[in-house]
């Protein structure tokens, strides 16, 4: 039986968390603005004020939740860390205060899986003291995310591997200590069994920044973006920088990517319940044609399309968490498949319903509506292409139909009539 009872010691953080995110993390998106500002470490104004706030979270039991205890977390399951992740999803500073941010989340993660003690006291530990960043580099410019397609590689050369190639938006590479690089390493296998996972200090001869390409919003120079296109010229690493086996990058890429997109998506349920609440209040607080916009049906009819969708898509991912914790290995697959595409139709119809809402002021930087906006195209990209997923959710289900038994279709009505009044 699916069951998402709270506890009353799990609501009363959720609690502390809702009026902490509210009151101390969402100050920061003000004071400290750009969705890179809080992976940039050597910002020390950030860092100053962020330091205390940290030290209250850790206070609460409630930093680095996505770990097991004997990591420094508390080892929570995804239900309880999908109700977590949608507080910390009205602000984008949040999940770096409660030292939860994407990537370093799947990274540490990936790390405290395949990784050897040597690679969890030089990486992991600083991960979860908060005191550097990490990047995944992944997707390269001719391959998009499919893997399949992937030219960036590596050889053995004695006690080292060699990494040549290219890779595109590398997220936060400019701000990281080290990177995580998945290259092929054994061409001659299937497609899946051709990559590994090496880890790469952005220090390391060879590693060589073309540029870091800026997204829609950006006001900063051309050059002054925060996912790099990264070429890797000949880099070297010690034979033991590898994650996981040769050959297995596709499956440490996999256990990463899995929890990440359940947590991305209720983050995004933050985002779009802060969304609902802004549209609530100015529903209640401005007059048009002689009375409040709250009475006008257009603006009832849009709020309780974005309650109800909100609704349906937060139930979806607590299911899917559900799964992920009481279900067998990979029985969550197709689930979180279907949380990546409805997470950017929801978020994408409820903000933009929001602007309407809130007319020419909805449109400017004076609100995070505007900001929000433009954040949407990497709901449908990042993670893999939303038709990668549908194709994924298409073929599970296809995978177990049949084909009708005869020339009709098995509903179909005359035959069944046939079938049932025939003599036994």
């Amino acid at each position: 039986m699916i069951d998402f009872r709270i506890e009353p010691e799990l609501q009363a953080k959720l609690d502390w968390m809702a009026t902490f995110v509210r009151e101390q993390c969402e100050p920061m998106d003000l004071l400290f603005p750009g969705h890179g500002a809080p992976y940039d470490v050597a910002n020390r104004e950030s860092r100053a004020y962020m330091k205390p706030l940290q030290e209250q979270v850790k206070a609460q039991g409630l930093w680095a939740c996505h770990l097991g205890a004997e990591l420094g977390g508390p080892g929570y399951g995804q239900l309880t860390l999908a109700l977590m992740n949608e507080i910390l999803g009205r602000s984008y500073w949040a999940p770096t205060v409660f030292g939860t941010a994407a990537p370093d989340t799947g990274n540490s993660e990936i790390l405290a899986m395949f990784g050897t003690e040597e690679q969890k006291a030089r990486y992991l530990q600083p991960l979860m003291d908060g005191t550097i960043v990490s990047c995944f580099s992944m997707t390269e410019p001719q391959a998009g995310a499919d893997p399949k397609e992937f030219t960036c590689r590596a050889w053995q050369e004695g006690n080292q591997w060699v990494i040549e190639g290219e890779k595109w938006f590398s997220s936060n590479a400019r701000f990281a200590a080290f990177l995580i690089v998945m290259v092929v390493t054994n061409p001659e296998n299937p497609p899946h069994q051709r990559m590994s996972m090496l880890i790469v200090p952005t220090d390391t001869p060879g590693v060589e920044y073309i540029r870091h390409s800026q997204t829609m919003g950006d006001s900063k120079g051309a050059d002054d973006g925060t996912h790099a296109y990264i070429r890797y010229n000949k880099v070297r690493v010690p034979l033991d920088a590898m994650l996981g086996g040769p050959g297995e990058g596709f499956k440490v890429a996999q256990a990463r990517l899995g929890g990440g997109r359940v947590h991305h998506a209720m983050r995004t349920v933050g985002k779009c319940q802060r969304a609902i609440d802004m549209m609530l209040e100015r529903a209640v607080s401005r007059r048009t044609q002689g009375k409040p916009l709250s009475e006008h049906q257009f603006v009832q009819g849009a709020i309780a399309d974005s309650i109800i969708e909100l609704e349906q898509f937060r139930l979806l991912v607590l299911k899917t968490a559900w799964i992920i914790d009481n279900e067998p290995h990979g029985a969550a697959r197709t689930h979180i498949a279907m949380c990546k595409v409805q997470m950017a139709k929801v978020y994408h119809d409820i903000v933009q319903r929001a602007i309407q809402l809130h007319g020419s002021l909805g449109m400017t930087l004076e609100l995070p509506l505007a900001d929000m906006w433009m954040g949407l195209p990497a709901m449908a990209l990042a993670d893999g292409p939303t038709e990668v997923h549908k194709v994924q959710v298409a073929k599970a289900y296809l995978k177990n139909a049949t084909p009708a038994p005869g020339l009709f279709p098995s509903e179909h009505i005359p035959t069944r009539l046939e079938t049932i009044r025939a003599p036994s």
